[in-house]
């Protein structure tokens, strides 16, 4: 009889030999120093959490262009779902939040992983938000459209779909799209809102972004 072991767990088990070995955990000093930032600048129980890799962590006009939210962004590197789950504790659990904002799943593509290991670490990042905050809701930001991962495309949007089929069929869970405000005309991404390396976005990108995420963040 075969035993399988989901890649989240095979992860955990990984981490936890490093650790028992003395070796450090995937992004642990990121999430230490961005821990310490925003201890530094001060945060309120019951904030919005946006967490994930680097398209969320350079949003830095994040909170000047929601003043009237209080939102925290503990997003680190280019982390994936389920170094995401890793560090919950720092990242999320530690402020009570009523929403959280997720985006993984970029880099993970790109990293070659099964979109069916993707959404078992993005099902099991939101059960274990819900398992400790109940009444949190979770929005899970689908993956974005860039110049420089375009010939994955096929893969962000499957990925995408999963993530939609899975917000539709599970309580406080919502897909947050941000795929089809970067396209284009033609349908391809907008080269007018990405920095130099055609992956991140500029202000102008996060402008865009800031009409998707407004309805979620009333």
């Amino acid at each position: 009889m075969k035993t399988y072991i989901s890649s989240a767990l095979l992860f955990l088990l990984i981490v936890n030999l490093q650790f028992a070995f003395g070796q450090e955990v995937p992004f642990q000093q990121e999430v230490n120093k961005r821990a310490k930032e925003i201890d530094a600048a001060g945060w309120e129980k019951g904030s919005a959490v946006f967490t994930g890799s680097s398209s969320v962590r350079m949003w830095k006009n994040l909170q000047e262009q929601f003043p009237d939210v209080a939102l925290i962004n503990s997003a680190f590197g280019g982390s994936t779902a389920d170094q995401l789950l890793m560090h919950l504790d720092k990242t999320v659990f530690r402020f009570e939040p009523s929403k959280v904002f997720i985006y993984e799943g970029d880099n993970d593509i790109n990293d070659g992983q099964e979109i069916s290991e993707i959404m078992k670490n993005l099902d099991e990042l939101t059960t274990k938000i819900h398992a400790k905050y109940p009444n949190a809701i979770v929005n899970l930001i689908a993956a974005k459209p860039s110049p420089s991962r375009w010939e994955k495309k096929v893969s962000y949007l499957a990925l995408n779909d999963l993530i939609r089929q899975y917000a539709t069929t599970h309580d406080k869970v919502n897909i947050v799209n941000v795929w089809d405000i970067m396209l284009d005309d033609t349908g391809k991404p907008r080269a007018d809102i990405f920095i130099e390396d055609d992956l991140h976005m500029n202000e102008k990108g996060y402008e865009l972004w800031k009409e998707i995420f407004t309805p979620f963040l009333k």
